[in-house]
């Protein structure tokens, strides 16, 4: 058997490991600026926040049949420009965070559960229902996340 060293690429994701201090980075740089460059969107204007609150997305808003799809896409159609430009402030925002990763430091490392959670109110335009979500920390490292509708 062949000793294939320490994994720098998996799945995409950049590894990079110190083993004399401890630590553990993990980073999608490269990936994130692949899909900046093919949508040519390299040069925009960063932002840090994941999802604007002036952006309203319903599922009324797609297309239900093929023939709704054609007439979107052939026509000039204001939810479309919607819809892009809600992925247009998902690629600034991923430009914006770029360098973020997670980083495991074994220095840190704790038994410490930390838990967060929000919610807005009737945030879902299509059922008028809350958004709650929730996650947990173990050693400042995400754990379990999840987001869900409330009744």
């Amino acid at each position: 058997m062949k000793d294939l060293s320490a994994a720098k690429k998996k799945s995409g994701m950049e590894i990079t490991r110190d083993r004399s201090v401890g630590k553990f980075f993990l980073s999608q740089q490269a990936s994130v600026e692949k899909v900046l460059k093919r949508f040519n969107i390299n040069n925009a204007k960063p932002v840090t926040v994941p999802f604007a609150a002036h952006f309203k997305l319903s599922v009324d808003m797609s297309p239900k049949t093929d023939e709704e799809m054609e007439h979107m896409s052939s026509i000039h159609d204001v939810s479309w420009e919607r819809a892009l430009a809600v992925v247009k402030w998902i690629l600034r925002y991923l430009k914006g965070t770029i360098d973020v990763g997670l980083t495991f430091d074994r220095a840190k490392m704790s038994d410490s559960v930390v838990g967060y959670v929000d919610s807005d109110f009737a945030g879902d335009l299509d059922k008028r229902r809350s958004l709650i979500g929730y996650l947990f920390t173990l050693s400042e490292v995400l754990s379990i996340g999840r987001q869900h509708c409330k009744l």
